[in-house]
């Protein structure tokens, strides 16, 4: 993408963001990665007026794997201090579930996170509808006691609803302390600490993230009072046993946020070799009328796990339920006040 029209989509995002003339932006990069994105937003701020910084942190040696709340401001509490003192900060690291992250909201400062390839994040624009619609979503979730979750491959798992907040992801910002990730498009909530019971069959077709594939078989997750007491199947269970049996970390085994994507703009398919441009995934976690539930940490929610081991796993073809009512189902969400044309 060309700089002028990398500006432009960052100029739309800054105003869905409700950055005014005088706020102070900082843009957060790491190394040589996404200098791009600071000079686009940079230019994009300029232009409406507000004082905007870049803050590069020094590079650190790839581990190969997904550090979950693990960042470079860990060592920089001065940083820390001066980000907490900016109106917007645009994470073009990934902050999200450190305590960093956490100190700096709590602060005020809303949090934009962009780390998605740019071609992604133009076509995933954010839009007022799909705010509105993923709000109405939130104000439905955020009342609901029980979520039941089925699929014709087996899965039927209730989650109970009386410990962890509802969280919205509509691709923008502009409420003090408040965080999202561009692109995005889903909400979602955590079930009390000991209040998931049921099963989980991942099918084919589903996908594993942070490992960015598709399931070829089907994988099978018996849950016990918020913990996955046994995970069975073919090779995607022994890469999944494997992946989380290298955090040493049984808090791994915990049950993590769920919800459902809204976004009619996001493509199921663009996971397979030659079309996924990229990124960590949040097209799959956004696509309309998928599943998602996720494994691990819980801190996000205001919860005490803090573990590095995460996956996200967004499913086809389930059915949620709220307190008996249907949400989605068979993949397709059939709230009216909620539906959106899928593009």
């Amino acid at each position: 993408m060309d700089p002028f029209s990398f500006t432009e989509i960052c100029l739309h995002q800054l105003k869905m963001s409700g950055v005014t003339e005088g706020e102070k932006l900082v843009v957060l990069t790491q190394g040589a990665e996404r200098l791009d994105y600071a000079d686009a937003f940079m230019a994009a701020g300029s232009r409406l007026g507000a004082k905007v910084y870049h803050m590069r942190l020094p590079a650190v040696p790839p581990t190969g794997a997904w550090a979950v709340g693990q960042t470079g401001l860990a060592a920089m509490p001065d940083a820390v201090e001066a980000l907490k003192r900016c109106d917007m900060l645009i994470d073009c690291i990934f902050l999200l579930f450190s305590p960093e992250q956490m100190a700096i909201q709590a602060a005020g400062t809303r949090i934009l996170t962009a780390v998605e390839p740019p071609e992604l994040l133009a076509r995933m624009l954010p839009t007022k509808e799909i705010r509105e619609k993923v709000e109405i979503g939130g104000e439905i979730l955020a009342k609901a006691k029980v979520m039941r979750i089925t699929s014709p491959h087996g899965t039927d798992v209730t989650y109970k609803l009386n410990t962890y907040p509802t969280i919205t992801e509509y691709a923008c910002t502009d409420q003090p302390g408040r965080w999202d990730h561009w692109p995005s498009g889903f909400v979602f909530t955590g079930g009390d600490d000991d209040g998931v019971d049921g099963q989980i069959v991942v099918a084919p077709g589903d996908i594993l993230l942070p490992q960015n594939m598709y399931v070829r078989d089907p994988i099978t997750y018996t849950i016990e009072k918020g913990w996955v007491t046994d995970i069975r199947g073919g090779l995607d269970a022994e890469l999944v046993k494997s992946y989380m049996a290298g955090f040493n970390d049984k808090r791994g085994f915990g049950m993590s946020h769920v919800g459902w994507g809204m976004n009619p703009h996001a493509k199921w398919h663009r996971m397979v070799p030659g079309e996924f441009p990229g990124g960590m995934g949040m097209e799959p976690r956004s696509y309309y009328g998928n599943v998602m539930f996720s494994t691990g940490p819980n801190n996000e929610l205001g919860g005490p796990n803090d573990t590095a081991c995460h996956l996200d796993i967004p499913m086809r073809g389930c059915s949620l339920f709220l307190d008996d009512d249907p949400i989605v189902i068979d993949g397709d969400i059939v709230v009216k006040e909620m539906q959106m044309e899928r593009h």
